[in-house]
């Protein structure tokens, strides 16, 4: 008795006609694997070369661009001279030549990277950590700190962006109390939450507090005049303005 259904000849897909998709797969041909980039060793042009192409690049010190060099001659190897042995390269020499021509400025790096962070709204604790971690000497860090009055205005630009304290109160917070009956314990948990998050981005305590306890907007923004005034007197009496 024959089947109501036609065989599926040899060779077949299940509309009666080759299986195209495995005949493709095989007619596919293969990949060959792909040859590491063979890279040269480094002699002194060429680590030269890389050092003024990385300072042109990005802002750096001394440290970081040693930093930089080392790995490079890590990753890359050193190569030989005529006789087979291994050149010496001066990563050290090369770094203060760097430095003697201007191409590496610590200081400056330091001026643009403290006022990078202030401005972000972080903390003279948080910039001295970044210069610290930058190789920056401690003379130059303490010549670039944020003075008082940057400190204020970055912790109250923080303050700001992340809605504490007085800033909060003004736009309402959903997190704080609808009126002044609110949890207690809630509220101290909140402040507490406020004050981890602004020490952690490195302001002093006391200007935390300040900010946290400040019943209105006028408050603060008097406070960081008064550092203002203060600023602009010191700066009068370095310059021989006053007596």
């Amino acid at each position: 008795m024959s089947s109501s259904g036609s065989e599926i000849g040899e060779g077949e897909g299940l509309n009666g006609g080759p299986d195209e998709g495995r005949s493709k797969r095989r007619s596919r041909p293969r990949r060959e694997p792909r040859q590491p980039k063979k890279v040269r060793p480094l002699d002194a042009a060429m680590l030269r070369d890389l050092a003024l192409s990385y300072a042109a690049r990005f802002a750096t010190t001394g440290a970081k661009l040693e930093g930089y060099l080392a790995r490079k001659i890590r990753t890359r190897g050193v190569a030989e001279d005529g006789d087979g042995r291994t050149l010496e390269l001066d990563v050290t020499g090369l770094v203060t030549q760097m430095i003697e021509l201007g191409y590496v400025d610590d200081d400056a790096y330091a001026r643009g990277r403290s006022r990078d962070l202030t401005a972000r709204g972080y903390g003279a604790r948080r910039v001295e950590q970044a210069l610290w971690a930058a190789g920056v000497e401690e003379e130059i860090r303490e010549n670039n700190a944020p003075g008082e009055a940057e400190s204020r205005r970055a912790a109250l630009l923080l303050a700001k962006k992340r809605r504490f304290g007085p800033f909060a109160r003004e736009k309402h917070d959903e997190e704080i109390a609808e009126d002044e009956n609110g949890n207690p314990l809630e509220r101290r948990k909140l402040r507490e939450k406020h004050v981890a998050a602004m020490l952690r981005a490195g302001h002093q305590y006391d200007h935390v507090r300040f900010i946290m306890d400040a019943a209105e907007l006028a408050e603060v923004e008097e406070w960081l005049s008064e550092a203002e005034a203060d600023e602009r007197t010191d700066e009068q009496r370095d310059e021989g303005g006053l007596w």
